[in-house]
């Protein structure tokens, strides 16, 4: 039987701290999550326009970024236990009698077809220069990094984050950095895909910030 220790050994991420995944060769990551555009429903001009720009933001890149698509089913639960307290508290015959069918509508559509839910993430990363010599020797040994240097690395990467989404807003996209709690939710989601659907997710651990 699969643990959750099992699970984790085979991740890379040693810890996620103040929105940020350290890696355990102790490289960086933070995650933006991208709004989608529907494009094919823009004009020809603002195709142009879009594509004009998200080609100016590849070539501008001084560094390599992760696209990550994300289809899962959505999660209705949430939604539907509004309803059910919204029925709980209504008083209008009328207005309870639609409430119900509506409920019965959601029903029905949810279980005659899969609803998918599509999430579009950029992963932007930095690698400590100091690192590589570590890693491509033939003995490996424990890394560390000097508490100044990975207070720079935080700072370069942070400005690689505000760099990749300037770029993409001028693309029209909606740009925001997951939190601590949202990077754990994604990465749990992944290997929890079952739970993930159903609306549970893990309490955040304590010594996580």
């Amino acid at each position: 039987m699969t643990t959750e220790k099992d699970i984790f050994q085979f991740l890379e991420i040693k810890d996620i701290k103040n929105n940020t995944l350290i890696l355990k060769d102790n490289s960086l990551r933070k995650i933006l999550k991208v709004s989608a555009v529907n494009f094919f429903l823009k004009s020809q001009e603002e195709q142009d326009a879009i594509l004009y720009n998200f080609h100016n933001f590849l070539n501008s890149l001084e560094f390599s970024i992760q696209i990550y698509v994300s289809s899962r089913k959505m999660n209705i639960v949430s939604y539907l236990k509004k309803l059910k307290e919204l029925e709980e508290k209504q008083t209008n015959e009328l207005l309870l009698l639609q409430l119900r069918e509506y409920q019965n509508f959601i029903n029905n559509l949810v279980m005659t077809g899969e609803i998918m839910e599509k999430s579009f993430f950029v992963i932007v990363p930095f690698y400590f220069t100091s690192l590589e010599a570590i890693k491509s020797a033939p003995v490996k040994k424990e890394i560390k990094i000097d508490p100044l240097e990975f207070a720079r690395g935080k700072k370069q990467l942070q400005e690689r984050v505000e760099f990749v989404a300037f770029g993409l807003a001028k693309c029209g996209l909606k740009v925001r950095e997951l939190t601590t709690k949202e990077l754990i939710e994604l990465f749990w989601s992944i290997y929890h895909q079952n739970e993930a659907e159903i609306g549970f997710f893990p309490a955040i651990p304590p010594h996580i910030s």
